[in-house]
């Protein structure tokens, strides 16, 4: 049976065309959406967690009250001890200590007199250690423009476009005048070894990177970091692991019942990227946007596909009545209509999520640039968008055009019932 109604699909190609275009076009939609929209969020979860907050941060929790500041004179103290604890513990993560600094950068004329200044963020992290992940974490060989990387103490990188700004390049000596974690000032010299380019215009208009032993000789932070980072290995956040790790680690470092309110304020606490970034609401929403896009494609689709069923009933009001003239049943026939509807459906949606997986791997290789839009803004996000590929994207063109046709056929094959054989031979010599 199955192969006498796909016969007569393909031999009346009115009956199959437009319905088959119609899934086409909205497998294929349904698909570019969400790999683009996978992408983004992939791409603002990675750098997020890339400059700011990791997949999992470990910072004290007076410090986390206060984050946003980066209070360094909250930080961890005995970092190297927390590290090893980590590092055996949790050996599906990879963990780094880090230091975000603010400051005025200085660059001195041939006198030794002030040229330029500017107000620098700044990212203190483990440079010099071959084991570090930071290397892979900032891509820094692929995001040095000008110079090297340092390569011994006291040598930094900043941002390219800060370095045009204050016209400043591989060589040069600058000044970084700062706070220490006590609060007195702190004045250290640096030689500018690079100038690099993140993609992501928050950080390249303003960020010094130096190492973190040089922050902590500056900000008189000897074993200290404002906080400890995990990255999983294959850098993608598992959010289950993420929290089973958070969980079992504040676990094991809980405040003392019966403390004072202030006696655990230097005790480390660990948060995940969702609860640590401020990103929760923005992920569930995502997540309930992304069923809207397939939802409102359903929808569509089977109101298109159950007009063109009306249609193509009319036009087989013939054919359905000769049918019921010679005995068969009207149930069995809406099943026939039915199958007919899954088999379009199938074949669409399989066309569909091949091009639009055509599309998504084309943007997922090449992306998207929008830093025109964001060169003002303060946001971790990438300049180049990029959709990503998911197991999820084979598969999800296929419920929207699968559920689309067989409601529409459903529905507008209804009408089989109302045909009342005793018009069936006025139809018939019509």
């Amino acid at each position: 049976m199955i192969r006498f109604l796909f016969k007569g699909l393909m031999r009346d190609r009115s009956r199959s065309l437009f319905p088959l275009l119609t899934v086409f076009a909205g497998v294929m939609l349904t698909v570019c959406l969400h790999s683009w929209l996978s992408g983004s969020v992939s791409s603002m979860i990675q750098s997020t967690a890339h400059y700011s907050t990791g997949y999992v941060r470990v910072l004290t929790r007076a410090y986390a009250k206060e984050a946003a500041q980066n209070p360094n004179d909250l930080a961890l103290l005995g970092v190297d001890t927390l590290l090893g604890e980590l590092s055996s513990r949790y050996r599906d993560l990879l963990w780094t200590p880090r230091i975000q600094f603010g400051g005025l950068f200085d660059i001195p004329d041939t006198n030794g007199e002030t040229r330029a200044q500017s107000p620098v963020s700044g990212l203190a992290i483990d440079l010099f250690n071959p084991g570090s992940p930071e290397w892979k974490v900032f891509d820094i060989r692929r995001s040095l423009i000008r110079g090297r990387e340092p390569a011994k103490p006291g040598e930094i990188l900043i941002g390219d476009e800060l370095a045009l700004k204050l016209r400043v390049g591989p060589g040069d000596t600058a000044t970084l005048i700062t706070s220490t974690m006590y609060g007195s000032m702190s004045i250290t010299n640096f030689v500018v070894s690079g100038t690099v380019r993140f993609g992501i215009a928050a950080m390249d208009r303003g960020t010094v990177i130096a190492d973190v032993s040089d922050m902590q000789r500056a900000l008189d932070m000897q074993n200290g970091a404002g906080e400890i980072l995990g990255f999983f290995a294959d850098d993608f956040y598992h959010e289950e692991r993420a929290s089973e790790v958070t969980a079992d680690f504040n676990r094991l470092h809980p405040v003392p019942p019966g403390s004072p309110p202030d006696a655990g304020s230097f005790l480390p606490v660990m948060g995940t990227l969702r609860t640590e970034s401020g990103m929760s609401d923005y992920l569930d929403y995502i997540d309930v946007f992304s069923r809207i896009i397939v939802g409102v494609f359903v929808v569509a689709m089977s109101v298109v596909l159950w007009n063109a069923g009306i249609t193509g009933s009319l036009r087989r009001y013939g054919e359905i009545g000769v049918r019921l003239a010679v005995g068969e049943d009207k149930t069995h026939i809406y099943f026939t209509l039915l199958a007919e509807s899954i088999m379009i459906g199938f074949i669409g949606s399989l066309l569909g999520t091949a091009a639009g997986l055509g599309i998504a791997w084309y943007g997922q290789v090449h992306g998207l640039d929008i830093g025109s839009v964001l060169k003002d803004s303060s946001l971790m996000f990438p300049n180049v968008v990029r959709a990503r590929i998911t197991g999820a994207t084979y598969l999800i063109g296929f419920f929207p055009g699968l559920l689309a046709t067989f409601l529409g056929t459903a529905i507008s094959g209804i009408g089989i019932y109302r045909r009342e054989t005793s018009e069936l031979f006025k139809e018939l010599a019509s």
